[in-house]
């Protein structure tokens, strides 16, 4: 369904972010793309989207492919119109707009009022939260409820593949779990591909399908999300275990090196 081939990012013209990314999201699956801040991971996906340009950064090289049609040399709207969109971390709502507005914003490439209508409540029927609150300003929901807006705000479009950006960052575990569930419910019930960035390795591997390792710009590692969990370099560095399944400290992790066979 999605496909990034090879592509290389470079912003200002001189300072170059990816070197040589490759990846898929196969159709109705869940990709991971794990890594450390710095990796890489949001700049990859806004290659896909389309927004580079509004931070002057550029694919230089490959391509971003949906489906066979190329994406990397359209503007954001008509990437949106394809059938790709991000929801963006930190939860950035239209604060002064209530919740329904805040989802009308998101059905704009829409013209058939109907469509609209019908989109806001399916979006009530995934988070019957938002319903509750549909006439309440967005600025004064909780983390958790503006989490389900945005990634209701960015369903009204009627994607066929959504870019989520680390949809876990700063929300409470219990919320984090409600989160996920509703993803993966998501996939099950539109057959939606879903690309998720997320740096907590655990909660995204248990829900996806696929998964890809990043790190300085480049794929180092990629597997399907079980053997990506069973291994051990994934354990020691990601999910924080060592070789006999006991935490490492936070010392043993700060100071470690990768292994040279990641790169090789």
């Amino acid at each position: 369904m999605l496909t990034v081939n090879n592509i290389e990012v470079v912003y200002d013209g001189v300072i170059q972010v990816l070197k040589g990314v490759s990846l898929s999201a196969k159709h109705g699956q869940i990709t991971a793309l794990l890594g450390a801040n710095g990796a890489g991971k949001t700049t990859t996906l806004k290659a896909i989207s389309g927004l580079l340009r509004a931070e002057r950064g550029e694919v230089t090289k490959g391509t971003v492919e949906l489906a066979g049609e190329r994406l990397d040399r359209l503007a954001p709207h008509e990437v949106v119109s394809r059938g790709v969109t991000q929801v963006f971390e930190g939860r950035r709502v239209f604060e002064n707009l209530t919740v329904e507005e805040n989802l009308i914003a998101g059905a704009h490439i829409l013209r058939d009022s109907k469509a609209v209508s019908a989109g806001i409540e399916q979006v009530y029927s995934f988070f019957p939260k938002l319903r509750e609150r549909h006439r309440q300003q967005s600025g004064y929901l909780s983390g958790g409820e503006q989490q389900m807006l945005v990634i209701g705000r960015a369903l009204m479009c009627d994607p066929k593949v959504i870019l989520l950006d680390e949809p876990s960052l700063g929300l409470a575990p219990m919320v984090i779990a409600d989160i996920f569930a509703i993803v993966r419910r998501l996939r099950e019930a539109r057959n939606l591909t879903v690309l998720l960035v997320e740096q907590n390795a655990a909660l995204a591997l248990d829900i996806a399908d696929h998964g890809y390792v990043m790190e300085n710009g480049r794929i180092v590692l990629e597997g399907a999300a079980d053997t990506l969990r069973r291994n051990s370099d994934i354990q020691e560095f990601y999910l924080g275990l060592n070789e006999v399944g006991t935490r490492k400290s936070y010392r043993d992790l700060k100071h470690y090196k990768r292994r040279k066979r990641w790169l090789s």
